[in-house]
């Protein structure tokens, strides 16, 4: 009788990861020449978590559109056929024409609103402010969280009851209030420091995609960037806490302090390695909160609002709803709907992707059985 052999029955999906996960790892080794011998059960993890991607259509959906809304963000400024303050109005002279225009008027693809601009360049320099508000405030909010989560959870005692206490008195305040109140008191400042920093002045219109003059315009969506550093820390330093205080008394952590390591080798080197699948559907997940809070911080400071932004375009909009220029609010709403639903979509998925029995039980469906060569 022949022996038989295990392989995995691969789709064309699955071989383009692979694809994927080969040029990673030969990146890596231009820097780390043994390292694909060294972790390669690292390398099949990824390609099992691929693999169950690959076999989740929600998951695929919510990846499309979050990709989409990255692209969009990246290219928009350089795929509007207009620039943000572009008017049919001023241009060719036609008020009546292109007066709250509706879809499809001359060169008007989504429509124009009261002033004659396009609709459709408007929101894909939007796309660029959500995407570096995105891009800005998980980074930072994450990495405060983690740090104190991880801090609190190992020490325990009054390090832990003091850290947790300070993350309660920002988990007392309605966090959506507490960064309209950062940023109403931050604008102004950061106006000046805008208009009187010409390097400063540089980066923030080249970051925006907008023209030099009007980087000061940025400074309300700068202000609500660093209202959510405030507040989008707590949740991520209580999940933290929670997960270190599971982890920190296991065999590893106690070989770890018996050989000797030190307390920062031990929290970033072992226990958050360890900790980090929750941590990152929980990220996951808030690309789409960070995308609507600053949409909904945008649409109530709309007045201070002169650069293009979702939640401002709703705002302004909203006030024509009424005489059935529906365009200006459906668009906009349109887009932040789509967006946040795809990393809400792809972040469900992703937590059973991470998870090692989801990706064994898959492992088993996609293995058959053939003769050895």
């Amino acid at each position: 009788m022949s022996e038989l052999d295990e392989v995995y029955e691969k789709s064309v999906l699955d071989r383009f990861s692979d694809s994927l996960i080969y040029l990673l790892v030969a990146f890596i080794t231009l820097f780390k020449k043994d390292w694909k011998r060294r972790n390669k059960s690292r390398i099949d993890e990824w390609r099992l978590m691929l693999y169950a991607l690959n076999r989740s259509p929600i998951g695929l959906s919510g990846l499309v559109l979050g990709l989409l809304f990255i692209i969009t963000g990246i290219l928009g400024p350089m795929m509007a056929p207009h620039s943000y303050d572009y008017s049919f109005i001023v241009a060719t002279g036609q008020y009546n024409k292109y007066y709250l225009a509706p879809p499809g008027t001359g060169g008007a693809i989504l429509g124009t609103d009261d002033l004659g601009r396009d609709l459709f360049s408007q929101m894909l320099y939007g796309a660029r402010v959500s995407l570096v508000a995105t891009a800005l405030v998980l980074p930072v909010g994450i990495s405060i969280g983690i740090i104190i989560g991880l801090v609190s959870g190992y020490y325990g005692g009054w390090v832990d009851e003091t850290l947790m206490r300070f993350t309660d008195i920002f988990l007392a305040f309605p966090g959506l209030i507490l960064a309209l109140a950062f940023s109403s008191a931050l604008t102004d400042r950061l106006t000046m420091a805008i208009a009187y920093n010409k390097y400063l002045t540089g980066f923030i219109s080249t970051l925006f995609g907008v023209r030099p003059n009007d980087a000061i315009n940025v400074s309300p969506i700068l202000s609500i960037i660093i209202a959510l550093w405030v507040v989008w820390w707590p949740g991520y330093a209580r999940v933290t806490r929670g997960l270190v205080l599971q982890e920190k008394n296991n065999v590893y952590v106690e070989a770890s302090r018996a050989l000797g390591l030190s307390t920062p080798s031990i929290l970033f080197k072992h226990i958050l390695p360890n900790i980090i699948g929750p941590i990152l559907v929980l990220m996951t997940l808030d690309i789409g909160g960070v995308i609507l809070t600053e949409a909904g911080l945008s649409f109530l400071m709309g007045a201070m609002m002169k650069i293009p932004d979702w939640g401002a375009i709703v705002q302004h909009g909203s006030t024509f709803l009424v005489q059935g220029k529906w365009w200006i609010v459906i668009f906009p709403g349109l887009a932040i709907l789509i967006s946040v639903l795809g990393w809400n979509l792809f972040g469900d998925s992703l937590r059973d992707i991470l998870d090692p029995k989801t990706r064994r039980s898959i492992e088993f469906k996609i293995k058959k059985k053939v003769k050895k060569e």
